[in-house]
């Protein structure tokens, strides 16, 4: 996540992750706890508050766009469940975050690799396998505005489509 924090510490407008898979690294220690029953209490934000929200309040307060687009599968996952109820700490940070149901994006072109968008002018693509674990390389970097460019047009066209995180119930 390096490369992404980087380059969200030098955005100047925007930065959209859009997420596309189903499930992400299944052998995650929060999501493995998640299963057992743990949950994130929302008032002791100590508790779940990470770098991760810091870098992105940071971004947020310097007047940075922060948008996180999550199409998914319904009924959801249990991965993507999870993701759904840990999402207000993305809130919390300052991100805006969307939820849009695949039955809903019939008509989108959107691009087969997942990553993010920086200021239109960078693309950072993530990699994983069928199994939702990352494969090398798990990042790429790319610079090239016109690849930034289709990539931000296509989540903004998505993003018009997609139900904001409070107001998205899953079935």
């Amino acid at each position: 996540m390096t490369a992404v924090r980087e380059r969200l510490a030098k955005a100047r407008n925007s930065a959209t992750h859009l997420e596309l898979r189903d499930s992400y690294m299944r052998d995650d220690p929060d999501f493995l706890a998640w299963q057992e029953g743990h949950r994130e209490d929302p008032a002791d934000r100590a508790s779940w508050w990470t770098g991760w929200h810091d870098a992105v309040a940071e971004a947020v307060g310097r007047g940075v766009l922060v948008r996180r687009l999550r199409v998914v599968c319904e009924p959801l996952s249990d991965y993507i469940r999870y993701e759904w109820e840990g999402t207000f700490a993305n809130v919390a940070a300052g991100e805006e975050v969307r939820w849009l149901p695949r039955s809903r994006g019939h008509g989108l072109l959107l691009p087969v690799l997942e990553g993010w968008v920086m200021d239109e002018q960078t693309v950072i693509l993530h990699h994983f396998g069928g199994d939702g674990q990352s494969v090398q390389p798990d990042m790429e970097v790319i610079e090239d505005p016109l690849m930034a460019r289709q990539y931000a047009s296509a989540c903004d066209t998505a993003w018009q489509r997609a139900i904001p995180h409070a107001e998205y119930r899953p079935s």
